[in-house]
């Protein structure tokens, strides 16, 4: 099976049913993208999908229609993603387990809304659990970076 993941292509032998979380991780050694329900309720395994947040331990590999891009391809460490960058400005990670599927889910939305008021960044994020309790950090972080985003 063929998949492009943060603009590189990987021919891999998998089965049809396989989660595309476990294509990544263990297929591909892509570990940024992270396992936690497995039911997709929690969105630690929240990829982009042609720039459209998915949760990837529900998606089946055979489904996978478009270009992947994980945590590890949405920016670089010279040139962070405004989430990314917003991230960090507001110090939101505690244990950082749920950090990259809400930078995934925060980076999608706003890319579909580029002026977001807080219930609607509420109501974006609500598919993403933080154990650590975050949310007013996640909130002012995403906020933060739709300005970044809007003057760039």
């Amino acid at each position: 099976m063929k998949f492009t993941v943060n603009g590189t292509d990987h021919d891999i032998d998998v089965e049809d049913d396989m989660p595309l979380l476990w294509v990544l991780r263990d297929g591909l050694g892509i570990t940024g993208v992270k396992y936690g329900c497995g039911i997709a309720q929690c969105g630690a395994c929240t990829v982009h999908i042609d720039g459209i947040a998915v949760r990837s331990c529900q998606l089946a590999a055979a489904d996978v229609d478009g270009e992947i891009t994980t945590i590890e391809g949405l920016g670089t460490p010279d040139a962070l993603h405004a989430v990314q960058e917003a991230w960090i400005e507001h110090q939101v990670a505690q244990c950082g387990y749920c950090q990259s599927g809400q930078i995934m889910q925060a980076a999608s939305f706003l890319d579909l809304n580029a002026d977001p008021t807080d219930d609607q960044i509420d109501a974006a994020m609500s598919g993403n659990l933080c154990r650590c309790g975050t949310y007013p950090r996640i909130r002012a972080a995403i906020r933060t970076a739709a300005t970044k985003l809007q003057e760039a």
